[in-house]
C-alpha cells in the first residue's frame, strides 16, 4: 500500500530521515465470510449470496483473535464477501476492539442504512471502508445491481454523519478510469475522508477480466490526476487521505514526478521510498480467509500456506518452508527479467508478484502490471537517455 498524502506531507514540510521502524506484527485481512448480496465484476474472493461450509465458528474467531494479539498484529481489516452478513460481526468486532485491535469494517455499503447505522457507529470502527466503481450506472454495472450507487453513497453519509471515519475504495480499470475526476469531486462534495484507489490485480474475477486492466497509460494519467490532487489540496490545508494499492511502481512513478516538479527534495523522497520498502506481501500484510487458511494476502487465494484450525497464525506466518514464502521474505526477492534489473527494486520490492503468477505460472518472473518504460527502470536503456538529457 502507498500511502501518498503522507509522502506528499513530507515533501512539502521537510524534516529529517529517521531510522525506519518494523511493524511490530503484519496486518491482518480477515474474510470472515464469503457470502455477498452481490457478485462484482473484479471480486477476488468469487463470492455468492449462498452460505458456504466450513466458515470458522465465533469460539474459532477468538482463538485466533488471542493468537494475533500474542503475535503483536496491530490491525485488522474484517472483509467478507460482505462482512455486514455475518450475523456475529459486530460480537466479533467489539471483543477486537476491546483488544486493542485498529479494526477496519471493508464492505459494499448496500446494507449500511438507518437500521444498523447506530450499531456500526458504537463499534467503535476506526474506518469504514466502501467500495465506488464511478458514477451511478457505472457503479451498477460492476456491481451488478441496479441501485447500488445510491445505497453505497447514503452508506458513506451514514458512517460521515454518525462521526465514523469513512473512504472510498475505487478498483481502476479501462471501463471506469474516466470517472476518476467526478469522484474526486464527490470527495470533496460529501467531504469524505479517504480515497483508495486499487490498481486491479489478476486475482478471483480480476484474474477472468484482466483484459479490462487500463492501459499503461492512462493509469499513469490517473496516477498524475491523484498527485496533482493531493497536493493542492494539502496546500490549501485540507488533510484528506489518499492510498494506491496493488502496484507498488507508484512509488516509483512518485519518485520521478518529484524529480520533475521539487527536484531539491528528491534525494530525501528517495531515502523515504526505500525505507517504504514497496510490495509487503507474506511480510507485513497476511491474509485470513473465511475457511481459516492463511494467505500471504487477499490476491493469493489459490495459494494457502496453512490453515488456523491445524496450526496458530503466528506459527505459519514465520514458517519459511513454503518456496512462495521464503522467496517473499527474502531480501531482495528473487525476481526475474525487466524486474530483476530494474533500478527501483529497493523501492517496489518487485512489486505485485500475484500478477506474474497468474499471467506466466512463475511468481518471480517480471510483473506485466508495471507502467514504467525501459528507460525509467533500467540501467542499460537509462543511461544514454540521461546524457541525453544532460
Amino acid at each position: 500500500m502507498f500511502r501518498l498524502s503522507q509522502f506528499m506531507e513530507h515533501l512539502l514540510h521537510p524534516a529529517p530521515v529517521m531510522p525506519a521502524r518494523k511493524p511490530a506484527g503484519p496486518v491482518v485481512i480477515w474474510n470472515l465470510v464469503r457470502r455477498c448480496n452481490l457478485t462484482c465484476k473484479h471480486c477476488y474472493a468469487t463470492s455468492a449470496d449462498k452460505d458456504f461450509v466450513g466458515e470458522l465458528s465465533t469460539a474459532e474467531v477468538y482463538t485466533v483473535l488471542d493468537d494475533l494479539k500474542e503475535f503483536k498484529v496491530p490491525v485488522l481489516i474484517l472483509s467478507g464477501g460482505e462482512p455486514l452478513l455475518r450475523p456475529d460481526i459486530f460480537e466479533i468486532s467489539r471483543r477486537a476492539k476491546a483488544m486493542g485491535f485498529y479494526v477496519g469494517l471493508s464492505t459494499n455499503g448496500t446494507l449500511i442504512d438507518e437500521a444498523n447505522i447506530g450499531a456500526i457507529a458504537a463499534t467503535g470502527y476506526n474506518y469504514v471502508g466502501i467500495s465506488l466503481d464511478g458514477i451511478a450506472a457505472t457503479h451498477d454495472r460492476f456491481r451488478r445491481l441496479e441501485g447500488a450507487f445510491a445505497r453505497s453513497l447514503h452508506a458513506i453519509r451514514l458512517c460521515r454523519d454518525h462521526g465514523i471515519k469513512v473512504g472510498v475504495r475505487f478498483t481502476l480499470t479501462q471501463d471506469n478510469a474516466a470517472e476518476l475526476p467526478q469522484l474526486l469531486a464527490l470527495m470533496d462534495e460529501e467531504n469524505i475522508d479517504k480515497f483508495y484507489l486499487s490498481h486491479l490485480n489478476y486475482a478471483g474475477r480480476g484474474n477472468r477480466n484482466r483484459r479490462d486492466d487500463v492501459y499503461h497509460r492512462v493509469t499513469r494519467d490517473a496516477m498524475d490526476l491523484l498527485f496533482a490532487r493531493c497536493l493542492d489540496e494539502q496546500r490549501r490545508g485540507i488533510r484528506r487521505e489518499y492510498v494506491t494499492g496493488n502496484n507498488d511502481a507508484d512509488g516509483v512513478y512518485f519518485l520521478m514526478w518529484v524529480r520533475r516538479n521539487f527536484p531539491d527534495r528528491a534525494a530525501e523522497m528517495e531515502q523515504r521510498l526505500v525505507q517504504w520498502g514497496g510490495n509487503a506481501s507474506g511480510i507485513n500484510i497476511a491474509n485470513i480467509d473465511n475457511l481459516g487458511n492463511v494467505h500471504p494476502d487477499t490476491m493469493w487465494w489459490h495459494h494457502t500456506l496453512g490453515n488456523v484450525r491445524e496450526r496458530p497464525f503466528s506459527a505459519i506466518w514465520q514458517d519459511t518452508n513454503d518456496p512462495l514464502m521464503a522467496g517473499l521474505k527474502q531480501q531482495p526477492r528473487p525476481v526475474q527479467g525487466r524486474c530483476a534489473e530494474c533500478m527501483h527494486l529497493t523501492i517496489c520490492n518487485g512489486n505485485t508478484r500475484v500478477r506474474a503468477q497468474q499471467t506466466s505460472g512463475n511468481p518471480w518472473a517480471e510483473d506485466p502490471g508495471c507502467y514504467l518504460d525501459d528507460e525509467e527502470v533500467l540501467p542499460t536503456v537509462a543511461a544514454p537517455q540521461r546524457k541525453v538529457g544532460s
